[in-house]
């Protein structure tokens, strides 16, 4: 414990600073390495997940994460700096420009995997122009509701329909999906 007291007087003030910021935040920065890598949740996935559904904003700069990220860089980058032999001025303009780029990497990395993400739900309005087949008779002029088992996003569903068609559509029937109105399929046999 004395050597660490010796070794941190020893320091000028701006290296306080940059051993400061680097040992809380690589430390953070290591556990959420950890976390992620292990599958398990992060502890700032909260502050994260709610920014990042909000899907007005598609490019995410400012999130803990990134803010770690720049912490991180921002100091390790100082203190090589002021171990170099430069002035703290340029040590300072390197730090940042180095926790910057962090910053923009981390944030198009999280952007580029988060666009190539699925999301699993279905739409239904991509069932239109399907082919399917009648589960349920479907009455004419949308008099009762059916249902058709059509192949959706590479999915075998069986949704509610209904039709404007003059006859009754009976089991078995091959149907094509038209639109979709009320989260109902309208549909016409083929």
């Amino acid at each position: 414990m004395e050597a660490v007291e010796s070794w941190w007087q020893s320091l000028e003030g701006i290296l306080k600073v940059f051993w400061g910021l680097a040992i809380p935040f690589t430390l953070f920065f290591v556990l959420q390495l950890i976390f992620s890598f292990s599958g398990a949740d992060s502890p700032d996935d909260l502050p994260d997940s709610e920014i990042e559904s909000d899907h007005g904003i598609p490019f995410q700069f400012l999130t803990l994460k990134n803010m770690v990220g720049f912490f991180t860089i921002f100091s390790w980058a100082g203190i090589a700096s002021v171990n170099a032999g430069l002035s703290n001025t340029v040590s300072l303009v390197i730090a940042s420009i180095s926790g910057l780029m962090m910053m923009l990497m981390m944030a198009g990395l999280f952007y580029v995997t988060g666009r190539a993400a699925a999301d699993g739900t279905m739409k239904i309005a991509d069932a239109i122009g399907k082919t399917g087949e009648v589960y349920l008779m479907i009455g004419p002029y949308r008099k009762t509701i059916g249902k058709v088992q059509v192949n959706v996003t590479g999915s075998l569903r069986t949704l509610d329909a209904v039709t404007d068609d003059e006859n009754l559509i009976i089991t078995g029937t091959l149907v094509k999906v038209v639109g979709v109105t009320e989260n109902l399929l309208i549909v016409t046999a083929i």
